[in-house]
């Protein structure tokens, strides 16, 4: 068993890209934390080198590796924002270890959750389309708000991201139309518009439409409009650094440490329910 009092041991798999080095940035900066291994897919450039360079915060002795058994056997938990297909690669290891598996990875299928939820058996998997204290308020708000106002306040939830973004709508957008949803009690599936073109008709009564914009380095812009007759709310959070969700990473791994396995959000990290 892991001595609760040592830092804990976390690996960063995607070590290379944006959000692997917010990460490793993010570790460096915790108390409590440690960055015990860096993990990249087969043939990156970087492989060999030291993540804590890369990263920008100096030389750390870890190198970046693509055989992430050795380090998972040995660590004590995961933070992943890499791809669906590699995600769910991590998630069968980090049960196999026992370990804290936290995902930001957006973009997954329903057939990932299911892998991701048969992994929390054996691990504790913190999964969310945001890792940030204050999406995951606005998405407590956004419940709150769909449930006091009627079908007769349409839900429109718009996202911004930079253009190197490959998914769409963004996790936090689904994230937050989920949270809609729920306030309603309806099942975002069956009433969630995603592409408007051409003569569409009138709005459906009852939907949740997205929109999605792309261009140069915006972290991440959403807003959920809820629009009546007559009036309009609009609920909106702004990232200006990806570090908020690297440090939110971070917290859930702490917050998962010593726990037993399950499937968990970021709402549990952060104490945030619904009322």
């Amino acid at each position: 068993m892991a001595d609760q009092g040592a830092d804990m041991r976390l690996v960063v798999c995607g070590a290379t890209g944006r959000m692997g080095q917010a990460l490793i940035r993010a570790i460096h900066a915790t108390p409590g934390v440690s960055l015990f291994g860096a993990v990249e897919r087969e043939g990156a450039k970087a492989l060999g080198a030291d993540a804590g360079v890369l990263a920008g915060i100096g030389e750390t002795g870890v190198i970046i590796t693509d055989d992430p058994l050795p380090v998972f056997a040995k660590a004590e938990g995961v933070l992943d924002f890499t791809s669906p297909a590699a995600s769910v690669g991590y998630s069968t290891l980090a049960a196999q270890a026992r370990i804290v598996h936290v995902i930001g990875t957006t973009g997954c299928s329903e057939e990932d959750e299911n892998r991701f939820r048969a992994a929390s058996r054996h691990a504790v998997i913190v999964k969310s389309g945001n890792m940030s204290l204050g999406v995951n308020l606005l998405a407590v708000l956004v419940e709150q708000a769909a449930k006091a106002l009627d079908a007769d306040f349409d839900i429109e939830i718009l996202e911004m991201h930079h253009r190197h973004k490959v998914d769409a709508p963004s996790g936090t957008a689904l994230l937050l139309g989920e949270a809609a949803a729920h306030g309603r009690g309806l099942k975002l599936g069956d009433h969630s518009v995603r592409v408007r073109d051409g003569h569409t008709g009138p709005r459906a009564r009852g939907d949740i439409g997205f929109a999605t914009l792309r261009g140069g380095s915006v972290v991440g812009d959403h807003s959920v409009t809820l629009a009546g007759e007559g009036e309009r709310i609009v609920l909106q959070h702004l990232a200006q650094d990806r570090s908020i969700f690297a440090h939110g990473a971070v917290k859930a791994a702490l917050w998962g440490r010593g726990r037993k396995p399950g499937y968990f959000s970021m709402r549990d990290v952060l104490g945030l329910t619904a009322s």
